[in-house]
């Protein structure tokens, strides 16, 4: 049974009502709906709680895809009682987590505005992200980037999002900037991100509604790995 992604519609709801729908024999739990976000695109599966109608607490470390990747497993602590297929939970967010990911997740978005060039790899995190770049020449500075970064978020430009066909994101692959990781696709329809007047791409992830929400960040580091690689670090400033 396929789970409602809540956070595909609304990246700012915290919690919901759900249904369990299996057990995984490694103690995973799937539901009818979640606001969690699974693990995917270099963004690392949410963390919080599930409630059971007793007001008993189960810690939920992070959420994964199922095999069939349509329905997201939620994942327990280490020796956790866990519930019944049937029975009503309620899911509430580690939040704090959650809204540090979507600032950084947008954070990168303009970075790969920054830098133009194709995008070989990526991970996101609560104090650091990253993402690598297929840049043919060094001479990258990580001062001019900070600047650059920090004019973008200074415009306060909203952000979005839009639904396309598949055919229709074949029809432009220029959109596409990820060569490691393919387009949220699959479904016969795929998310834009848009940040207005800057950037358009597809992405599954989670975001801010307002680059005025990322706050000040910088660049940490460049690193070269490979010919032709270069990994670029943010960090908060």
């Amino acid at each position: 049974m396929a789970t409602i992604l809540l956070f595909r519609d609304d990246a700012y709801q915290k919690e919901t009502s759900a249904v369990v729908t299996a057990l995984t024999p490694d103690g995973g739990i799937a539901v009818d709906r979640t606001v969690f976000y699974a693990t995917a695109g270099g963004q690392p599966g949410d963390r919080g709680t599930l409630v059971r109608a007793d007001g008993s607490e189960i810690a939920i470390e992070t959420a994964v895809y199922g095999p069939s990747k349509v329905d997201v497993i939620h994942v327990a602590a280490v020796g956790s009682p866990l519930p019944e297929p049937g029975e009503a939970v309620f899911l509430r967010l580690d939040w704090p987590t959650r809204y540090r990911r979507m600032r950084m997740h947008t954070a990168l978005h303009l970075l790969s505005v920054a830098l133009p060039y194709p995008v070989t790899g990526g991970s996101i995190g609560e104090e650091e992200s990253r993402l690598d770049f297929d840049i043919p020449e060094a001479g990258v500075d990580k001062d001019e980037l900070t600047a650059r970064l920090a004019e973008m978020i200074a415009t306060g430009a909203r952000v979005g999002e839009r639904w396309i066909s598949d055919e229709e994101l074949l029809a432009n692959p220029g959109l596409v900037k990820t060569m490691a990781v393919k387009p949220p696709m699959g479904t016969g329809r795929v998310r834009l991100v848009e940040i207005e007047g800057l950037d358009l791409q597809p992405c599954g992830g989670t975001h801010v509604r307002g680059l005025d929400e990322i706050g000040p960040v910088q660049v940490t580091k460049i690193e070269k790995k490979g010919q032709q690689n270069r990994r670029v670090r943010v960090a908060w400033a």
